[in-house]
């Protein structure tokens, strides 16, 4: 009788113990996506936020009946070592008026011989800027392909939002960095034939 009751106490323990290693499991799958999101939402970590047409238009109504202050955009441009391109803005700092759009154009030419994938990760430093700067339109929000030797001009769309002049940890913040990196996508390599 008491081996029985081993048994199943040890039978429980196993089938808690299996159950605590595929919620872990499940976790760690879902880690990544959660924490895309939370960054998406709360600009942790510098992430930018997508902004509406609406949004966009907004903002300006804003800029033009407040008179909002000037900021200094910089941007910057990076390539991950396996990322056959050479990557620049045209610009390297623009000087914006909080909540008025703007257009950054950023160049891209594939150096390789063959065509090849790639997508931007971004980030903006100040990290406390992340939630107040909005893109409307940018090239990072898809994969972009250039066959050899193409070269692209790639435009983004953005605005700093007017809550930033109300967030007393944007006090004294002066610049704001919008930095790409580019990536090779996996299967961003073709055979030049295919084109």
């Amino acid at each position: 009788m008491a081996s029985a009751a081993l048994a199943r106490r040890n039978l429980r323990v196993g089938l808690i113990a299996l159950a605590g290693a595929v919620a872990m499991l499940g976790l760690g799958f879902a880690a990544v996506p959660l924490y895309r999101l939370f960054c998406q939402v709360t600009g942790f970590g510098g992430t930018t936020q997508r902004a509406t047409e609406a949004e966009a238009l907004s903002a300006e109504q804003f800029a033009r009946s407040a008179g909002a202050p000037v900021i200094s955009i910089r941007f910057d441009a990076n390539t991950d070592a396996n990322m056959p391109w050479s990557f620049r803005p045209v610009q390297v700092t623009d000087k914006v008026q909080i909540g008025q759009r703007d257009m950054a154009i950023y160049e891209a030419r594939n150096e390789s011989s063959v065509p090849v994938t790639g997508t931007a990760s971004f980030n903006v430093e100040p990290e406390q800027a992340g939630k107040y700067f909005h893109k409307v339109q940018c090239f990072c929000f898809t994969e972009q392909t250039l066959r050899p030797g193409q070269m692209v001009h790639m435009p983004v769309i953005y605005f700093v939002d007017p809550k930033a002049l109300d967030d007393p940890n944007m006090k004294g913040v002066e610049q704001i960095t919008l930095s790409y990196t580019f990536h090779r996508t996996k299967g961003g390599e073709e055979p030049a034939s295919t084109l």
